[in-house]
C-alpha cells in the first residue's frame, strides 16, 4: 500500500482547496428549503466552484458521475444524483458532498442539513452521526493506527443503537480524488496503517438509523439502505500534523469544536 506523504508545497494547496470547499457548503445552506430540487442546488454550486472560486468541481464526469455534487436525501446513503424531479419536502434530511479541485489538490466534505423541521429521529441521528465523525478525528496523530479510528466511530454509533456501513469508506486524498489508505469507519483496536506526519485522507463516516446493509440502484451510483431507514453522514479532509491534526475542510461554525 503506497501513501503519499505530502510536502509544504502540497499541503498548503491543499489547505487552499479544503477551505474553498467548505466555503461551497456555507453558501448553500441558505438555498436548502422545502421546494428546491437537488438539481437546482447542483447548479448553484457549479456556478460557484467553477465562476467564483475558479475551480474545478471534482464529481463532474469523474467515473461517469454526471453532476457537480452529491446529494443524498433520507435513505441515500452517499452518490445520490442531483435531479430537478427530486424536489426537497419539510422533514428531509440532506448530505451534500462537495469536492473542489484548486491548482491540482482536492478538498473534499460533507455535511447533513434539515429541510424546514426534522423529526426528533432525524435530528438524533444526523447529531450522532457528526459525532462519530468528531470522534474519529480527535484521534488523529503520528504513531495511530487506522483501527483505532474505525473501532471508536463503530462502538459510539452501535452504543447509540446504530449501524455502521462498510461497503463505503474514507480515502487517502490529493492531487489523486481516491488514493491510499481506505479509511474504515468500523475494526479493532491497534490495526491498521500507523499515521504519519503529512499524510492527508478524509474520515466520513455513514451510519443508519436500521441495519448496515445498503443496496445499489439501477443508476449504478445512488447507494440506498435496504430497510430504507435513514442514512446520515459527515466528511472531512484531515492531515496529520506533527502534534495531532489539522482539519482542511473545517467550517467557520466549527471553528470553536476544533479550538
Amino acid at each position: 500500500m503506497k501513501v503519499t506523504i505530502k510536502t509544504p508545497e502540497e499541503i498548503e494547496k491543499m489547505r487552499i482547496a479544503g477551505r474553498l470547499a467548505a466555503e461551497v457548503l456555507e453558501m448553500i445552506e441558505p438555498f436548502i428549503e422545502v421546494g428546491i430540487s437537488t438539481g437546482e442546488l447542483d447548479k448553484i454550486c457549479h456556478e460557484y466552484i467553477v465562476n467564483t472560486q475558479d475551480a474545478i468541481p471534482a464529481p463532474l464526469n469523474y467515473k461517469g458521475f454526471p453532476k457537480s455534487i452529491c446529494t443524498s436525501v433520507n435513505q441515500v446513503i452517499c452518490h445520490g444524483i442531483p435531479s430537478d424531479k427530486k424536489i426537497l419536502k419539510n422533514g428531509d434530511i440532506i448530505n451534500v458532498d462537495i469536492t473542489v479541485i484548486k491548482d491540482g489538490y482536492h478538498g473534499d466534505t460533507s455535511k447533513m442539513f434539515f429541510v424546514g423541521k426534522p423529526t426528533t429521529a432525524a435530528e438524533r441521528l444526523t447529531k450522532i452521526t457528526q459525532e462519530c465523525l468528531y470522534k474519529g478525528i480527535e484521534l488523529v496523530r503520528p504513531g495511530a493506527r487506522l483501527g483505532d479510528i474505525g473501532y471508536t466511530i463503530q462502538k459510539y454509533a452501535e452504543a447509540n443503537y446504530y449501524s455502521v456501513v462498510r461497503e463505503y469508506c474514507g480515502h487517502g486524498i490529493g492531487a489523486v480524488f481516491h488514493e491510499e489508505p481506505q479509511v474504515m469507519h468500523y475494526g479493532s483496536k491497534d490495526t491498521g496503517l500507523t499515521l504519519k506526519e503529512g499524510m492527508t485522507f478524509t474520515i466520513e463516516p455513514m451510519i443508519n438509523q436500521g441495519k448496515r446493509h445498503c443496496k445499489l440502484l439501477p443508476d449504478e451510483w445512488t447507494v440506498v439502505t435496504k430497510d430504507r431507514k435513514l442514512s446520515a453522514q459527515w466528511e472531512h479532509t484531515i492531515l496529520v500534523t506533527a502534534g495531532g491534526y489539522e482539519v482542511l475542510t473545517m467550517r467557520k461554525e466549527e471553528q470553536p469544536h476544533f479550538s
